[in-house]
């Protein structure tokens, strides 16, 4: 989900419906857009415009704040397509961090499925002033969703290759990395194990606390890695967000359900 500080709102894929929903205090919930080729996570550009990770297309691409004017920002790395980029941050240098896994090839309702191009799973960074694009690590099986820690030193990244009843050989935990020189990752290291379920997507609020998605609502971690709690949801959740006036509302999408919760803190906002 990401939020719309513009007309208060929040917007999030529905991706087996192949659509993106809409809700605010004002409106209730109303469909934004349909036919969006199965996108998945979004986040908001330094600019405002709104990056969407697409199944579909295998690509990762920009609208306006409206849902206009649609264009391609990256779909190919080294002549190949993409596998299904599925989440997307934007570090305070303008450049676009996402994840690539296989879910809209081997996951029928969650894309046009086919075969990977690139033979595996990365992290990639794209420089849009230059038009670098860059692989920055295939440490997570099945990279899934990525924040960076406040003063972005630290790139977390979560690996749901344990997901689709493959426990016994897949990972449900959450990388940690360096970020070197502002570009690359170095010292890849598990940050959290969570069970029940898996860590899809996840935000860090201002004092470095993580909160992830997990099959028992959302998880709170310290930046040690040490478990704090559990905001209990009663179904399985796969991604948040924090919105509101004074970012201090998490909302989260779980599966077939929008929450939202007040908290004691705020969400962190990139200059």
């Amino acid at each position: 989900p990401v939020w719309m500080a513009e007309d208060d709102s929040v917007l999030w894929s529905d991706i087996p419906n192949d659509r993106m929903l809409r809700w605010s205090a004002r409106d209730g919930m109303t469909v934004w857009r349909e036919r969006v080729e199965f996108t998945n996570g979004h986040t908001r550009d330094r600019d405002g415009s709104l990056l969407h990770c697409s199944h579909g297309l295998r690509a990762v691409f920009r609208t306006a704040p409206d849902g206009s004017g649609q264009r391609t920002v990256v779909d190919r790395w080294q002549g190949k397509r993409f596998n299904a980029p599925n989440d997307v941050v934007v570090k305070s240098d303008g450049t676009i961090w996402f994840t690539d896994p296989p879910y809209g090839l081997i996951i029928p309702e969650e894309g046009h499925g086919g075969e990977s191009e690139i033979g595996d799973c990365y992290v990639f960074r794209f420089d849009p002033r230059s038009g670098a694009l860059d692989p920055v690590t295939d440490l997570p099986i099945e990279p899934n969703g990525l924040a960076f820690s406040p003063d972005e030193s630290i790139l977390y990244v979560s690996d749901t290759s344990a997901a689709l009843g493959r426990e016994a050989t897949g990972n449900h935990c959450i990388f940690a990395f360096d970020v070197v020189a502002g570009r690359a990752l170095a010292n890849g290291r598990v940050f959290a194990q969570v069970a029940p379920g898996v860590p899809d997507g996840f935000r860090v609020d201002a004092q470095g606390f993580v909160y992830t998605s997990a099959g028992d609502g959302v998880q709170v971690f310290h930046p040690d890695g040490t478990r704090l709690g559990t905001i209990r949801v009663p179904e399985k959740v796969g991604n948040v967000t924090f919105g509101g006036a004074g970012r201090d509302v998490l909302y989260v999408a779980a599966s077939t359900s929008l929450y939202r919760i007040r908290l004691a803190t705020r969400g962190v906002q990139r200059p």
